[in-house]
């Protein structure tokens, strides 16, 4: 896949609505976009961490698994229902962001399906035994942080921009729907994991 369309399909993946977006958008209306920058670096790490791993080691091991697969679908279904939990009943305020941590997005992009994706779909594996064939992924990897920053910059924006005014008003309103879009997110998971959907 060439650099542009594999920036091109990264974007639109990374830009539509999931667990860690929410979570951005959330922490970017409770903390503003100033205080809620470190989450930025915490989801890179997420994304970085899953993505190397597959594309350096896993690739290859994982090809033939499905059931790894259903595994870390699985386990990203349970992580999202507790974060969807703990917005519910504490959701984050101005004057405490509780659930919205750099931990928290950390965990939640790590275990995100979309760095699967990339990683296993979208991103060159790095090829041993061939000459460069082990730096072939770098120049995606670079592209990839950098959408990542971007991507998550926006989703920070529009919380402190768009949602913070519900934030302040009524903190209890912007927990909960955020709470009810994860658990739509975790049924979807659930769902494809198990074939469902």
């Amino acid at each position: 896949m060439s650099l542009p369309a594999f920036a091109l399909a990264v974007l639109l993946l990374l830009l539509t609505p999931g667990p860690t977006n929410t979570l951005l958008a959330v922490a970017g209306a409770a903390r503003g976009l100033k205080d809620a920058l470190p989450l930025v670096g915490a989801e890179l790490a997420g994304y970085l961490i899953t993505i190397s791993t597959l594309v350096f080691l896993a690739a290859p091991i994982l090809a033939g698994q499905p059931m790894a697969a259903l595994i870390v679908k699985l386990a990203s279904t349970v992580w999202v229902l507790l974060l969807a939990i703990r917005l519910w009943s504490n959701p984050p305020t101005v004057d405490d962001p509780g659930a919205i941590g750099a931990l928290g997005v950390f965990v939640t992009t790590f275990l995100n399906p979309k760095g699967l994706v990339i990683g296993l779909a979208l991103m060159p594996p790095a090829l041993t035994g061939i000459p460069g064939g082990f730096a072939a992924p770098l120049p995606y990897l670079a592209l990839f942080s950098a959408l990542v920053v971007l991507v998550a910059l926006s989703w920070l924006t529009f919380g402190a921009k768009v949602l913070s005014s519900v934030a302040v008003a009524n903190p209890l309103l912007i927990g909960r729907v955020a709470a009810s879009f994860l658990v739509l997110f975790a049924a979807s998971l659930a769902g494809r994991a198990i074939g469902w959907i």
